[in-house]
C-alpha cells in the first residue's frame, strides 16, 4: 500500500509511483497511433466512414457504467479483505489479554501465544502464495512438530491442543475454555473469509467482456473524431484510452487485495502489529513496526 503525504496538484499530475500509466502506456500509444493513421488515410488517401459522435457517446456511457460496476465489485473485495485483517488484529489482541486472564500455566500460555503468532505468519504467506522461512522461528517445539506446522490451520489446531492440555491439567476453567475457543473460532472465521477472497476472483466473463468492448470502443472513436478534431484526434483518442484502459487496470489490481504490490494490503505490517501486541506477553523483545520503504508499506 502506498503511504505518502499528498503532493500539490502540479506534482500529483506527474507522479508515477502507484500510477497505472506505465502499465497501460503501450495500449495508449497503440490507440493514438491508430487514430493518427485513420486521420492520414481519411485526409490523403481514401475517405473513411465517419461515425456519429453521439453514437459513440452512448456506447461510451454504457461502457463506463459497466466499468464502474466492475470497479465497485473489486473495491468491495479489497475493503472486505481490509476489514477481515482488522478483525484479525483485534482478535489477536483480545486473545493475548484473555490468555493472561484464563491460562494459569505460564509455559502453556506462552506456547499458546506462539501458536497465534505462527498462525499469523503462515496465514499471510499463504494468502500471498510465498514461503516464509522466518515464520517457524517463533515456534519452540520439537522438530517433528515444526514439520507439522506448515499451514495456518495446523497452527490453530496446535493452539487448540494447548487449551485441551491446560483444561486436562486444571489450568483452564470452563469459562476460560469457552472464551478462548470462541476467540479461536473468530480467528478461523476471518481466515476463511480471506481465503474465500483469494480463491474466488471476479468471474472471468467480466474481464473478457471489458477487454473486448474497451478495444472496440477505443478503435471506433477515431472515426467519430475525424470531423470535429482533425489532426488532434490522436490526442483525444489517447485520453479516452487512458480513462477506459486505466479503469480496467485499476480494477484488476484491486481484485487481488493480498498481492505483494503497491496497491495490495499491507498485511506484512499488520502481521508485525500482531507480533508487537503478543511479543511482550511471551517474554520476547518487542519488534519495531514496519515502516514504508520509498512510500510503500508492505
Amino acid at each position: 500500500m502506498i503511504l505518502r503525504d499528498p503532493p500539490n496538484h502540479l506534482k500529483l499530475f506527474f507522479v508515477m509511483q502507484g500510477s497505472i500509466v506505465p502499465r497501460i502506456a503501450p495500449l495508449i500509444a497503440l490507440v493514438a497511433a491508430f487514430a493518427f493513421l485513420v486521420v492520414l488515410l481519411d485526409r490523403f488517401l481514401v475517405p473513411l466512414p465517419h461515425i456519429s459522435l453521439a453514437a459513440t457517446g452512448v456506447f461510451g456511457i454504457a461502457l463506463s457504467l459497466f466499468l464502474g460496476f466492475r470497479n465497485n465489485a473489486a473495491y468491495e473485495r479489497w475493503w472486505e479483505a481490509r476489514r477481515l485483517w482488522g478483525q484479525l488484529v483485534a482478535d489477536m489482541r483480545s486473545l493475548g489479554r484473555e490468555s493472561d486472564l484464563f491460562l494459569q500455566d505460564d509455559i502453556l500460555r506462552r506456547r499458546f501465544l506462539r501458536c497465534a503468532i505462527l498462525f499469523t505468519h503462515l496465514h499471510r504467506s499463504g494468502l500471498r502464495g510465498t514461503e516464509d522461512p522466518e515464520a517457524l522461528e517463533t515456534w519452540s517445539g520439537t522438530d517433528q512438530e515444526l514439520k507439522a506446522l506448515a499451514t495456518p490451520c495446523a497452527a490453530l489446531n496446535m493452539a487448540n491442543q494447548v487449551l485441551c492440555t491446560a483444561a486436562s491439567a486444571n489450568h483452564l476453567d470452563g469459562f476460560g475454555q469457552k472464551a478462548l475457543s470462541e476467540r479461536l473460532a473468530a480467528i478461523s472465521l476471518a481466515q476463511a473469509g480471506c481465503e474465500r477472497i483469494r480463491s474466488t476472483p471476479l468471474p472471468f466473463v467480466y474481464s473478457l467482456l471489458v477487454l473486448r468492448t474497451t478495444w472496440i470502443y477505443c478503435l471506433a472513436v477515431p472515426f467519430a473524431l475525424i470531423d470535429g478534431t482533425g489532426f488532434l484526434a490522436p490526442v483525444f483518442a489517447a485520453v479516452i484510452a487512458y480513462v477506459f484502459f486505466g479503469l480496467a487496470a485499476v480494477t484488476e489490481e484491486l481484485e487481488h487485495p493480498f498481492a505483494d504490490g503497491a496497491h495490495g494490503l499491507p498485511i506484512s505490517a499488520m502481521t508485525r502489529t500482531i507480533e508487537i501486541a503478543l511479543a511482550e506477553r511471551i517474554g520476547e523483545p518487542v519488534p519495531e513496526p514496519l515502516k514504508p520503504i520509498n512510500g510503500v508499506l508492505e
